[in-house]
């Protein structure tokens, strides 16, 4: 009895990883007219999943981090006409909220710590505002009376990761359907990539044409984009020479049903300051908040309980009301950290100054992934059609490969 296999999958476009990245790379190439197909044995349930979702360029700036501000503000700019292009399909609601955020500190140290922060932020021209307390908990009358700082940035909002997720997934599968391709059902591919294929098997600088599964069928795309994360540096066949240096950082994530008696716990993004520890509560459409801010590179994978006892201390001191909360859900995911916490984003260097085609990468993202989506989705694309900027030079993805001298590359 012999087994043949099938045919290969041919598409224009094989997107390795089905986080908010990845998809959000698939929906804007499909946009183009492009035919996709996205690679990923659970789309959604990685990091994405955990997401609290804030959209917080002003909010999220770090010191010795300010190469990311150029790139974290362009992308927020995009993400309104993002999810706007996502309506009409059957999963259209996004959650995006453009209510502010308001930044917290509760004691002397913390209220010095956000005033430093707010010094450096408003260095690059970026609105930051001031609030008495008794002004803050007019705006929010659940907060704490005894707080020691509040700043207002009105251009930090938020979105459900989760909700864009399913929404792209489902317009992904349905403009193909609408376009008549075939095989429209296999714009999701529920497996993993093992390998990269390349037109040269013995050269793995030559053009990249496709991806191997773990099942041993082959997709054959005109261009490839490794999107998975944690996963793009064990995929075989990366070009020679190339060092994707990621590193998994967890974080614990608390999901909480906030009852009728209390709602609106609270309108705006909420981050705060407690003792110098950070800590975020995130409202949702649904009635839910988000709670989180913890960082680990311990390798633990599970949710810790001391993380979670944090949480909920340290959000409680800004919101009282949270101990009354039903707790849902408890949820640790790793984000893919870089040596400069700055994204992998573009193409490789090959031989003699030129690049290997066929190929774009964009993992790395680290905390700043749903915040970056449109960009990396814009970039990406801008690279399919032959064009890139100069401006996003540095976050080149060999930029930790000096034999390959993407220096060189103009």
């Amino acid at each position: 009895m012999s087994c043949t296999m099938p045919d290969p999958i041919t598409t224009d476009v094989a997107v390795i990883g089905g986080g908010i990245v990845g998809l959000g790379i698939a929906w804007e190439a499909q946009r183009t007219g492009r035919r996709v197909v996205v690679i990923d044995p659970a789309p959604g349930s990685g990091a994405t999943f955990a997401a609290a979702g804030m959209l917080a360029p002003v909010s999220e700036l770090h010191y010795q981090e300010e190469d990311l501000l150029e790139l974290t503000l362009a992308s927020a700019e995009r993400w309104p006409g993002f999810a706007a292009s996502l309506s009409g399909g059957s999963h259209a609601e996004t959650g995006l909220r453009s209510t502010p955020t308001l930044v917290l500190g509760a004691d002397a140290a913390d209220r010095q710590a956000l005033a430093d922060l707010c010094e450096a932020q408003q260095r690059h021209g970026l609105e930051t505002t001031r609030l008495g307390i008794r002004e803050a908990r007019a705006r929010e009358p659940m907060l704490a009376p005894h707080l020691a700082a509040a700043y207002l940035v009105p251009r930090d909002h938020q979105v459900d990761p989760r909700a864009v997720a399913a929404a792209i997934a489902a317009r992904l599968a349905e403009v193909a359907a609408a376009r008549g391709e075939p095989h429209p059902g296999r714009t999701l591919v529920h497996a993993s990539a093992v390998a990269l294929l390349h037109e040269d098997p013995d050269d793995t600088r030559s053009r990249v044409a496709g991806v191997l599964l773990e099942d041993g069928r082959e997709v054959r795309a005109g261009e490839t984009v490794l999107a998975n994360g944690l996963g793009a540096a064990d995929v075989a066949g990366l070009p020679e020479g190339l060092a994707l240096p990621l590193r998994p950082v967890y974080g614990d994530i608390l999901r909480l049903r906030v009852p009728e008696s209390l709602r609106p716990l609270t309108t705006a993004t909420l981050r705060g300051l407690v003792r110098g520890l950070p800590v975020y509560v995130v409202p949702r459409n649904d009635g839910t908040v988000v709670i989180g801010a913890t960082s680990r590179e311990d390798g633990a994978p599970g949710v810790s309980a001391g993380g979670v006892h944090q949480l909920l201390r340290d959000a409680q001191v800004l919101l009282p009301a949270v101990a009354e909360l039903e707790l849902l859900e408890t949820t640790a995911r790793a984000r893919p950290g870089t040596p400069d916490n700055a994204p992998l984003l573009g193409r490789v260097a090959g031989a003699a100054g030129t690049e290997v085609p066929g190929l774009v990468i964009a993992t790395g993202f680290f905390r700043h992934g749903v915040l970056l989506a449109p960009i990396a989705a814009h970039i990406t694309t801008e690279l399919l059609d032959g064009r890139s900027n100069p401006a996003w030079a540095h976050f080149r993805p060999d930029r930790f490969s000096p034999a390959l001298h993407p220096q060189e590359i103009s």
